[in-house]
């Protein structure tokens, strides 16, 4: 199977995943899965009302880009790399796009 589609699947299995976990206290509020599988850009979105405020807010966004996954977004504190990497995508192909590129590089070497 080609890599970029093999990645692909594995996000969306993740997201997926977590598109099923619903907060307790936002009963107006629901997870949506966004896929451009073109462009190869993949979000899950928090969006609705709770109370009488607006929620729209990005749980996870990962993008793909040089054969690699971007990490653009994690509102969450769980491990995703190494959630990630059990779905078969190698911590050298991880990227965390969230963080200086001075930082990176150094994490990218701890992740080998």
């Amino acid at each position: 199977m080609d890599k970029q589609l093999k990645y692909q699947k594995a996000i969306l299995l993740l997201l997926e995943d977590y598109a099923k976990i619903k907060p307790s206290d936002w009963a107006g509020v629901q997870n949506q899965i966004i896929a451009d599988r073109q462009n190869h850009h993949y979000q899950l979105v928090r969006l609705g009302w709770h109370e009488k405020e607006h929620i729209h807010y990005t749980v996870f966004h990962f993008d793909i880009i040089g054969g690699k996954v971007w990490v653009q977004e994690n509102r969450t504190d769980l491990p995703i790399v190494d959630e990630l990497s059990d779905l078969g995508i190698a911590p050298s192909d991880i990227v965390l796009g969230f963080q200086l590129p001075s930082t990176q590089i150094m994490e990218s070497t701890s992740l080998a």
